[in-house]
């Protein structure tokens, strides 16, 4: 189950790491596609948009939680390069107590402050309800979420990325029974739907950590090796906190792009939604490679390998380009039907918009893999205060789009958030790469 990415041929090791990973996002994806569609089929379109219009702040809460999560696992995926298997441990160990402790603090918080965060975007009346009651069980479910994040950044750190993909199989069949049964059989409503989410990822959760218990003896934490160890926890802390700022400031210009759908009303709100969950389905290989070249890189660091670095990024970057470009002539000979799942064909402004959206975002999703590919890369490898600077670029790009394009184009305006953002900091990401690899080239020579 462990991988050693730091041997053998670069793009083979990335593809064979990368393909259990894209599975479990595809996996998340389809669930999320059938949990809208029971919400929107099941308690109707209102409902379905109430849950929509919390997009961007469960991306601004869960996004800080989830990036201090992957932050954690990098000094794992670095020890682990260098064969410092203790080291390894003790970051691991403290990672669990730095993680606990976040993942309570935020839960708390956010689910007393909910409403008033709820009002602070904008959200519309008629569907604030259903906002308030779905986005404060998520919040309070925090610490179920974090832990099989973290657990499962683990396991990816040390080249297993097959075991977690099994745990969110699970968990996925888990949650759709879940949802059937809570809202077509108890008929909880909204609350069901939250619940049933927030249930699945406790069992997996738990489930990574007996399997980490049972079979990976390279990660089973010696009793030495507990000990709270506050260099480490500086080390964990300077690479994660800005991991998880940078997607807190990214999901802060996202929040603001819903502040602004949401003053065009709920009917955009629910063609955002709509849009959006195909959205995810057609980039989510992009976040997988991203996920993979932070892994990727942080060993080769580890084993002093920068020259492993450069080619695997060069290969992946053209593979993931020409993924971009077949994606997008997919999407356009079927969005339209697999928007349908989400919104009645009678709904025809919904519809269109909900393509229309789809359509913008998918022709420039190659910028998107640049970004995670860059983005991921300069975090493996220890710079993640440069790559902070990328979601502050973000925030510009979405904050015009905010301010400027939808005050003057409305909908149409809103379609181009996302393609605006990535450009924004694809033009500081890619420069920033070239200059942390040269600087570590220099450090590091290649071997012979």
């Amino acid at each position: 189950m462990v991988m050693d990415m730091t041997t053998g041929s670069p793009i083979r090791r990335i593809l064979r790491f990368f393909i259990p990973v894209m599975l479990g996002n595809l996996l998340q994806q389809f669930y999320s596609m059938a949990d809208s569609a029971i919400v929107s089929r099941t308690l109707g379109i209102q409902a379905f948009a109430g849950v929509s219009a919390t997009g961007a702040l469960n991306f601004l809460i869960l996004g800080f939680a989830l990036g201090v999560c992957s932050g954690f696992s990098i000094p794992v995926a670095q020890e682990f390069g260098a064969g410092r298997y203790d080291g390894m441990r003790r970051c691991f160990a403290n990672g669990l107590y730095a993680a606990g402790l976040i993942a309570l603090t935020i839960g708390a918080a956010t689910a007393i402050l909910s409403p008033s965060i709820l009002r602070l975007v904008g959200t519309p009346e008629d569907i604030f309800p259903y906002s308030l009651t779905y986005i404060r069980i998520i919040f309070a479910g925090i610490p179920a979420t974090m832990l099989y994040n973290f657990l499962s950044g683990v396991m990816r750190a040390v080249g297993d990325g097959r075991t977690p993909l099994y745990m969110l199989i699970l968990s996925t069949i888990l949650n759709i029974v879940l949802d059937l049964l809570f809202l077509v059989v108890f008929h909880m409503g909204i609350a069901g739907a939250a619940v049933a989410t927030v249930f699945s990822q406790l069992v997996s959760g738990l489930l990574c950590a007996l399997v980490i218990y049972r079979r990976f003896d390279v990660l089973r934490i010696r009793p030495g090796e507990w000990k709270r160890d506050f260099a480490v926890w500086r080390r964990l802390l300077g690479i994660g906190l800005p991991m998880g700022l940078q997607f807190s400031i990214t999901a802060i210009g996202s929040t603001i792009i819903q502040s602004a759908v949401n003053s065009l009303g709920s009917q955009a709100v629910a063609a955002v939604g709509a849009g959006s969950k195909m959205q995810f389905v057609f980039t989510c290989p992009l976040e997988a490679v991203g996920v993979t070249m932070a892994t990727y890189c942080g060993q080769n660091l580890g084993a002093r390998r920068i020259d492993r670095v450069r080619s695997g990024m060069r290969q992946i970057t053209l593979i993931m380009t020409i993924y971009s470009f077949a994606a997008f002539l997919l999407q356009m000979l079927l969005g339209r039907y697999i928007v349908l799942l989400f919104v009645d064909k009678s709904q025809t402004w919904v519809l269109d918009g909900a393509v229309h959206y789809l359509n913008v975002v998918v022709a420039t999703s190659f910028m998107l893999a640049y970004v995670l590919i860059f983005r991921n890369a300069i975090q493996g490898l220890g710079y993640s205060r440069v790559a902070m600077i990328a979601g502050l670029m973000e925030l510009i790009g979405r904050a015009f789009v905010a301010f400027v394009l939808v005050r003057l184009f409305g909908f149409d305006g809103a379609c181009f958030s996302n393609p605006t953002a990535w450009l924004c900091a694809d033009l500081f990401l890619i420069p920033a790469y070239l200059v942390v690899v040269r600087r570590l080239s220099v450090k590091y020579p290649a071997q012979e």
